[in-house]
């Protein structure tokens, strides 16, 4: 899981790239977030469980599935797996489960998260992983086959449009982004933060064990008809709509419209080929 901008300063540096895999047109790389590279959410990876919970101001709190996350990919997570097509962009991988099961079912496949330790899990399971924001620069831009928003990404910086029109940007032409949505018909921008179940009662400062996740960010939950709304106001075509182990997933067709002059030239020269993934790792 993961989500987009508060302060770079907390972020450590995304590891060193070749130069095709750098040169995106998009300048210089967003900040990134600095709540899901921190405690508590660090924490739950490194031990594989919760409790984790997204906790508003209100101290509403939504439970965060990390044991899901951290085991095996299951029949629900297949079901998705098994309509991606080509090389597969998996934004905010966590600890891993889906690339490396993507690697396993034999596509080309890399995970973008901004935990230093979600992306450690996933390398250490065989798979291709950056520690990169969706919203910074990415190799392959305009070239991926799929992406995918599971485990509740699709709530990432909550901003639905802001979020499809990145996703544009990121596929080909005729590109496939497959989205997990809430089971409950909600749409609604909130701003939370992490939290370990130590928060204490509205209105009280958090106590010291939550660091950083303590900084409220912003998020979105989203369920199906909000989010086919959102798509068709951004030309996106509905693919598929399927439920599976209580889950509910989408899959969206990227619009067909003009890019930039500089993304046109860049898709051009390189119409034949798919995103560098390997070459993008620490030697």
């Amino acid at each position: 899981m993961s989500t987009t901008v508060p302060s770079s300063e907390l972020a450590a540096p995304a590891p060193a790239e070749s130069a095709e895999s750098t040169d995106t047109g998009k300048g210089p790389a967003a900040p990134r977030a600095a709540s899901w590279g921190a405690d508590p959410y660090a924490n739950a990876l490194r031990t594989g469980r919760g409790p984790l919970f997204l906790r508003r101001s209100d101290g509403w709190l939504l439970p965060l599935d990390v044991e899901r996350w951290c085991s095996d990919a299951g029949s629900a997570d297949l079901s998705a797996l098994h309509r991606c097509e080509g090389p597969v962009l998996d934004i905010g991988c966590g600890p891993g489960r889906l690339v490396a099961e993507l690697t396993a079912l034999g596509h080309r496949a890399l995970g973008i998260d901004v935990s230093e330790v979600a992306v450690a899990r996933t390398r250490g399971l065989g798979g291709a992983a950056l520690l990169r924001s969706v919203f910074d620069p990415l190799p392959g831009e305009g070239r991926w086959g799929t992406l995918l928003l599971l485990d509740g990404n699709i709530g990432i910086g909550g901003d639905p449009a802001a979020l499809l029109a990145r996703a544009a940007d990121l596929l080909g032409v005729g590109g496939l982004l497959i989205a997990e949505t809430a089971t409950v018909d909600v749409d609604e921008r909130v701003r939370v933060r992490l939290d370990d179940g130590r928060g204490g009662p509205p209105g009280e400062s958090p106590p010291a064990a939550c660091g950083a996740a303590a900084e409220l960010f912003p998020w979105a939950r989203i369920g199906t008809p909000a989010l086919l709304r959102h798509a068709r106001a951004c030309g996106w075509r509905t693919a598929d709509q399927w439920g599976a182990e209580g889950r509910t997933f989408v899959s969206l067709r990227r619009p067909v419209r003009e890019r930039s002059a500089r993304t046109s030239s860049q898709s051009a020269e390189s119409a034949n080929s798919t995103p560098v993934i390997s070459s993008q790792l620490p030697k």
